[in-house]
């Protein structure tokens, strides 16, 4: 079984111009209509970590958004463990959303006036889990992030580190299945940006966790097994990890991407 499906993705973003319909357009449309991603399709497998990679305005976190329930797509079909999002009521998709997906943000969004144990506890309590429950997930996901000791503290006590791994304990704490990372080390020195890879990778070897990662990054492609990259909305290349080691794989992202590149000086 898949853990995402997307099939004949497109999205486009029409214009707001007051009084003109859409109908009445449809004869201009490349001067009303933006196409974010034209006719894509991905499968990911359960426990894959597939990293997705492109230039700015390519379409990675407009495809992001259309595989996690953040969006839907103007035409084509996604489904997630099975279930076609699009035919699912607005209540369906929060629950659904809420068993099976953690997300994890480049900026972390965390309320500056909870202590960082309410932070993270804030989806359980809305979801009317109990407290007992709720301390034992926090216990037990506090202590493999490393922030244990700064449950008590105040975002603004900890370190942009300390913040991003709280961040990831939050999309953690329900145990999803899938793991949705939109550049989570974007604003993280080279030590935290290890760290939080180290674990996302450890939660996708020993865990089984399926992730699909956004990045600019190479050196953060290179944890991946797969990584996919876009262009002008559309799936250009799939670079595939097999069996090689972390290093070559790296090397040759630099490559494809050095290659690319070079695109804009032959135009």
């Amino acid at each position: 079984m898949y853990a995402i499906e997307a099939k004949n993705i497109t999205k486009k973003y029409y214009r707001n111009f007051q009084g003109i319909k859409i109908p009445a357009i449809a004869d201009k449309e490349e001067e009303y209509v933006t196409t974010a991603l034209n006719n894509v399709s991905l499968n990911i497998k359960n426990g894959e970590f597939v990293v997705i990679m492109g230039p700015s305005g390519a379409g990675k976190s407009t495809f992001l958004n259309m595989i996690s329930t953040v969006d839907f797509q103007t035409s084509g079909v996604v489904k997630i463990n099975g279930k076609n999002i699009k035919k699912m009521s607005e209540n369906s998709i929060s629950e659904f959303r809420y068993n099976n997906l953690g997300f994890i943000f480049q900026n972390c969004n965390t309320l500056s006036n909870l202590t960082i144990k309410e932070n993270i506890v804030l989806p359980l309590t809305l979801a009317g889990v109990s407290i007992e429950e709720a301390n034992k997930k926090v216990e037990n996901i506090s202590v493999r992030l490393n922030i244990k000791d700064i449950l008590e503290k105040y975002p603004d006590e900890c370190s942009g580190g300390q913040i991003q791994r709280v961040s990831a304990a939050r999309a953690l704490i329900n145990n999803p299945s899938i793991i949705i990372a939109d550049e989570p080390t974007g604003n993280l020195d080279s030590k935290n940006s290890y760290e939080l890879l180290s674990f996302l990778k450890e939660l996708n070897e020993n865990d089984k966790k399926t992730i699909v990662m956004v990045t600019h990054d190479a050196m953060v492609a290179s944890y991946s097994n797969r990584v996919i990259y876009i262009r002008d909305g559309i799936i250009e290349k799939e670079l595939l990890r097999e069996k090689k080691e972390q290093k070559e794989f790296f090397y040759e992202i630099i490559e494809y991407i050095s290659k690319e590149s070079g695109y804009f000086f032959n135009k």
